[in-house]
């Protein structure tokens, strides 16, 4: 096995047992992307020098016997949202298309200080908006498994990664899937936190009432140890509350004996493919036998999320994508003397469709006379959406849905009909409105494609899906399932 095929456990164990080092671990990943990268396109800035010179530091110290994070050493890939001091931070966008940020997202310093090794920037929907990673400005990510097909988005770029072992983990962003649609896709683990758990400082914004930041990595006991050293609160964003930050990496090893499971009849729609629903379910009855109970639940506003959704997210990105005027940073075309012209055309030039295509829906949804009946209303129904999961909370420890009403789909299949893109999400919106985590896991192939399974938590109780993916994954081999670009 090459060393890029561990998970980031093996690769920790490995690296403080002395049986290689940072800089063979990290060229093994540079090889795999020199390989299979020019396929792919997970990538829009590899930073090769400087990734080389950071796994020398690390080895140094290991060297020098110097007590390290299990992060330290490991090759990460992290979604070009975030910002990384003296690297690129595009937003796969051309109006950042030559953005370099002064300061780094609080994630990233937190990965700087563990001494984990940045590999570089991974593609995805412009600024997070899209659900295929075909919205880039600059190429389109193709899916491992199967490069006609898309690795899902926004956060494609990071899952395409991981699921090639270009990386041993990556960081991504969930507003509305982001995480958990590319992982099920991608045959990965992606956790979408809980609203607040992680600090979004220094990640470029989308809709901030539902933005959160988590990891993708090859297993869920990986994401616990990541979420370990992410999570927790932040001066530099408000939205980060002081709630304790469990040991993830030592709950998950406690048994799921009495766990309690909830299956809502509204996420097995008409038309969703017979192979996920029976992946979904054949996922219940291995819970069963590792000693969980499965009941029946019901989340009867699910049918309104996706409308209250992409009246919240519009209106927000409207807000946020004002400060990309042509003026402060990015892309200015300053031909005119006359500055609505340098705005008009700054922002004509440098935002793709989709980008437009939102910033109109949510101006048209703010704007006076149609506040109430738009934004106001889809606030409501996402108290009661938030209501429903409440409830269900009570009965049960967990929800399992299926993540996608289908496995990835053929690369223009949906681009040119944003309505049935949106439906895409109708699994995975829910959760996203409630504010709660969720996490992906692969349970399956359907028609040789991976399928992943979602399972829901309240918020901040992360440790629970955590332990109830780890168990599902100690008990079944689907995460081992490797692409054919291998």
């Amino acid at each position: 096995m090459s060393l890029n095929q561990l998970t980031l456990i093996e690769a920790f164990e490995g690296l403080r047992q002395g049986k290689f080092t940072s800089e063979e671990l990290t060229r093994d990943c540079l090889k795999q992307i020199k390989k299979f990268d020019s396929q792919v396109k997970a990538f829009v800035t590899v930073d090769e020098a400087g990734v080389i010179s950071q796994a020398k530091a690390v080895d140094e110290k290991i060297k020098n016997g110097a007590s390290l994070s299990p992060l330290a050493g490991i090759p990460v890939a992290i979604k070009d949202l975030f910002c990384t001091q003296g690297l690129k931070t595009t937003a796969s966008s051309k109006i950042l298309a030559d953005y370099v940020p002064p300061y780094d997202a609080t994630v990233v310093k937190k990965l700087k200080d563990n001494d984990a090794v940045i590999i570089g920037k991974t593609n995805c929907d412009e600024f997070a908006m899209g659900g295929s990673t075909e919205n880039s400005a600059f190429f389109p990510t193709k899916n491992p498994w199967a490069l006609e097909r898309v690795p899902g988005g926004s956060s494609g770029g990071s899952a395409a990664a991981v699921a090639a072992d270009m990386c041993l983990y990556a960081l991504g962003t969930d507003t509305g899937g982001s995480i958990r649609q590319p992982s099920s896709f991608c045959n990965i683990s992606g956790l979408k936190v809980s609203y607040g758990r992680v600090s979004r400082f220094g990640v470029l914004a989308m809709t901030s009432s539902l933005d959160t930041i988590g990891p993708m990595a090859k297993t869920a006991q990986d994401n616990a140890l990541i979420l370990q050293y992410l999570a927790g609160p932040d001066v530099k964003d408000a939205t980060t509350p002081s709630e304790p930050v469990d040991d993830y990496s030592q709950a998950i090893v406690q048994n799921i004996q009495g766990l309690k499971i909830g299956l809502p009849k509204e996420y097995f729609i008409e038309g969703m493919d017979s192979e996920v629903r029976q992946a979904v379910l054949d996922a219940a009855k291995k819970f069963e036998e590792l000693g969980a109970t499965v009941v029946d639940v019901s989340l009867p506003h699910t049918e309104f999320a996706i409308a209250a959704y992409y009246i919240i997210c519009p209106s927000e990105v409207s807000s946020n994508m004002a400060r990309y005027d042509g003026i402060r940073y990015g892309l200015s075309e300053r031909q005119s003397g006359d500055l609505l012209d340098i705005y008009l055309t700054s922002r004509a030039k440098g935002l793709g469709s989709e980008v437009k295509r939102r910033i109109m829906i949510g101006t048209y949804a703010l704007s006076a006379g149609y506040y109430d009946a738009y934004y106001k209303k889809a606030m409501q129904v996402r108290t009661l959406v938030k209501g429903d999961f409440e409830q269900a909370f009570g009965e049960v420890d967990v929800i399992l849905t299926p993540v996608a009403p289908t496995p990835a789909y053929k690369l223009g299949e949906n681009i040119n009909d944003p309505l049935k893109m949106y439906l895409e999400d109708a699994f995975t919106i829910p959760a996203s409105l409630a504010g709660i985590c969720g996490l992906t896991i692969p349970a399956g192939l359907a028609g040789g494609l991976p399928v992943g399974i979602q399972l829901l938590a309240k918020r901040f109780d992360e440790k629970t899906i955590l332990r109830a993916g780890h168990h599902y994954q100690q008990a079944t081999n689907w995460h081992k399932q490797k692409p054919s670009i291998k």
